[in-house]
């Protein structure tokens, strides 16, 4: 997806911030790259072209994946199965998501940041859902959140929205609600299509800038994405939707076990790691390392 290329005013070139941008930065300072903006994933669905996002949890990926051109890094709850070792996502806490969102949206320059808010932190009414999202923008310096749920959040949406919090819908499999659900299911398989084509154009009307959909039949996510004029991100949803998404660590084969039907493996850093750290033992035990190139 090309962010300079867009023939939409509301996606013309953005001007420098006129209340600065911190201290230390001169004038004459190098310009910084492109910001993604809601308005190029919008301008993506009307053009029919792609974007990508990935999963990202702390400094250095997210200086990888931003150098690499992916337009969306998100901050997922699935940090609580990925970082902090959880069974499931619904454990992990606001106040451990926090930093992590922090050290992502510091590392990256041009990709737009979004924060999941966890199990809890947004269920209870509008009024909790907007003062957790406006946590994640002041203190995680996430560009807009996401939230699971169906067409029961849109007055949720609306208010966060309203307050000035970019709101990414999730619906289909939401994994936050994996014990109502039954497990691991994939939803809007036939006559269920419809609750997932109408729960995505309420959120979408409630101000959602973007639609998620996780485990759902390709023709669904097709329907759904017909249906509603924001992009559409996919993850084991086929390939009609605006965006797609993976786990970085499934993308890039560091977690080890069963793999989902949807993901597609793009390396092998866990043998990668792995090698790594046994020739690095064999080499501190037999006394090769450090040799003489590495003392002072």
């Amino acid at each position: 997806m090309a962010t300079s290329n867009s023939s939409d005013s509301s996606a013309s070139a953005e001007v420098p911030a006129p209340y600065g941008s911190g201290p230390g930065t001169p004038a004459a300072a190098a310009p910084k790259p492109a910001k993604v903006r809601i308005h190029h994933l919008q301008q993506a669905k009307r053009d029919g072209t792609r974007f990508a996002m990935l999963t990202a949890y702390e400094q250095y990926t997210a200086e990888i994946f931003d150098a690499a051109g992916i337009e969306v890094l998100l901050v997922g709850d699935s940090a609580s199965n990925n970082v902090f070792g959880n069974e499931t996502s619904l454990p992990v806490t606001v106040d451990e998501l926090l930093p992590l969102c922090r050290a992502v949206a510091r590392s990256a320059k041009r990709a737009m940041v979004v924060a999941d808010l966890p199990f809890g932190s947004y269920e209870v009414s509008a009024e909790q859902a907007v003062a957790t999202g406006v946590r994640f923008l002041k203190e995680g310096l996430a560009h807009a959140v996401k939230i699971e749920g169906s067409q029961y959040y849109a007055p949720t949406v609306r208010a966060m929205v309203q307050a000035g919090i970019p709101v990414m819908a999730h619906i289909g499999f939401t994994p936050q609600s994996e014990h109502a659900l039954g497990g691991y299911r994939v939803q809007g398989r036939g006559d269920d299509a419809q609750r997932l084509i109408d729960d995505a154009r309420a959120l979408a009307d409630a101000g959602a800038f973007c639609v998620l959909m996780e485990m759902v039949p390709a023709d669904t996510a097709a329907a759904v994405d017909a249906a509603v004029d924001v992009p559409t991100i996919g993850i084991g949803a086929g390939s009609a939707t605006t965006g797609q998404v993976l786990v970085w660590q499934d993308m890039a084969g560091l977690r080890g076990g069963r793999m989902a039907k949807f993901v597609k493996q793009y390396a092998d850093l866990r043998t990668t790691l792995l090698d790594a750290a046994t020739a690095y033992g064999e080499d501190v035990r037999s006394g090769q390392f450090p040799g003489p190139e590495h003392s002072f």
